[in-house]
């Protein structure tokens, strides 16, 4: 029997979707009853320019197809504009359920050529942008004791891209910021998670190759981020990986390691001859703690 996944009476933010990954996450979302804030400033991949006919549109569809639907034309990466997306949600659908971290641009270069205005930038809109949005959002999901956080990280950086050291940067950053906000927002019935698209966007374009982009469409990814957004979802701090019909789960993984003798301090030399025992993954398993049992153990702590 197949599930179908609602989202009656629920209200949403997407950031970035009045194209991309972004307009089809909306899309799906309003089709299954969600009220849907349509965030974008409508400016170019670079993040320069806009106007609000990018997330008119997306709303228009979304009313012409029956749902419900209004825009915000605010940047992410400032602080106030951030804020304004959440007061949209309010002012429009009375409470906020679910944010959909994804706006985003690119100014790619390789680290010697790239400035330190291009790395800040991309930082400021990816990584401080969903800080921004999650923390105007986040007292309103601690009030009602309910809340869907999604993050969107990406490939390149969570194993590396050539030229994209600041979104990559930002994109691993976020990482860093679900796991702390899974704790924070678990007793309040909120899950933060994370998705890492692979899609064929105009951010993409050039980037990966044609017959991958051709067989990418953001619809491909939309489904992970709509369940990851639903009362159904009953995972917390996870990273969704998904594209051309394909879906799996990341994980950090943490090799059993050694053990220097802790009745002396480790050596140099210590970690040189026991090089192939650290490095050794054959016994890897998911990295939920530096000092794990296991670990403590053979410390002598347990």
């Amino acid at each position: 029997m197949l599930m179908t996944i609602r989202f009656d009476g629920r209200v949403a933010i997407v950031t970035g979707a009045g194209a991309g990954l972004g307009r089809a996450h909306a899309h799906l979302l309003a089709a299954h009853g969600a009220k849907v804030v349509v965030n974008d400033p409508g400016g170019s991949v670079d993040g320069k320019g806009g106007d609000g006919a990018a997330a008119d549109k997306v709303v228009a569809e979304i009313t012409a197809a029956g749902g419900e639907a209004v825009a915000n034309y605010a940047s992410v990466s400032d602080r106030e504009g951030a804020a304004s997306i959440v007061q949209t949600a309010i002012d429009a659908f009375g409470k906020i359920d679910i944010v959909v971290n994804n706006a985003g641009i690119l100014r790619d270069k390789s680290f010697v050529k790239m400035t330190l205005e291009e790395f800040e930038i991309v930082l400021n809109v990816h990584l401080l942008g969903t800080v921004y949005v999650t923390k105007a959002a986040w007292p309103h999901l601690l009030e009602q004791k309910y809340g869907r956080v999604v993050f969107t990280s990406s490939g390149s950086g969570l194993v590396g891209s050539y030229g994209q050291s600041n979104y990559g940067a930002a994109k691993t950053g976020m990482m860093g910021l679900m796991n702390n906000l899974k704790f924070e927002g678990a007793k309040s019935n909120i899950k933060v998670n994370m998705i890492s698209p692979v899609a064929g966007t105009r951010m993409t374009e050039g980037i990966i190759e044609q017959k991958l982009f051709d067989l990418s469409k953001p619809e491909q990814v939309s489904p992970a981020v709509a369940w990851l957004s639903s009362e159904e979802c009953d995972v917390n701090g996870e990273i969704v990986a998904a594209g051309a019909g394909y879906f799996t789960v990341l994980k950090l993984m943490k090799g059993k390691g050694h053990v220097v003798d802790p009745s002396h301090v480790a050596t140099l030399e210590d970690f040189v001859n026991n090089k192939d025992k650290i490095f050794d993954l054959s016994e890897a398993k998911p990295y939920n703690s530096t000092l794990d049992d296991e670990t403590k153990k053979f410390l002598g702590l347990m």
